[in-house]
């Protein structure tokens, strides 16, 4: 029996992506967002703690302790969180190809294909 990909919702692959670099809090993960998005994604903190709650409950990440701080609740990426992020990131590679091959990507100035 073979698995089935189930792609991550915009908000839940930008959190993964965010905390690919290292743990973070809630206010450093919304600023990565929003940088990684250039600015098109701009999350909340209700959007951000409901998206991190379920995240947790998937398994995708995992509260760590990172700051003497107790105010603060960082998170990472589990195991199982970087392997659907790396699936997603595949996806995501695989239909950019394809969109090159039918000439549906087209260049733009300033990006580099």
């Amino acid at each position: 029996m073979s698995k089935k990909y189930n792609q991550l919702p915009q908000v839940a692959f930008a959190i993964l992506l965010a905390l690919s670099l290292k743990p973070r809090h809630g206010y450093e993960i919304m600023k990565q967002v929003a940088e990684d998005s250039g600015g098109k994604i701009k999350l909340g903190p209700g959007a951000l703690y409901t998206s991190i709650k379920q995240l947790n409950e998937q398994g995708l990440i995992e509260e760590v302790d990172a700051d003497a701080d107790s105010r603060r609740r960082y998170y990472r990426l589990s195991g199982l969180g970087k392997k659907m992020l790396g699936a997603e990131l595949k996806y995501y590679e695989t239909t950019v190809e394809l969109a090159r091959s039918r000439r549906v990507l087209t260049m733009e100035p300033g990006y580099a294909y």
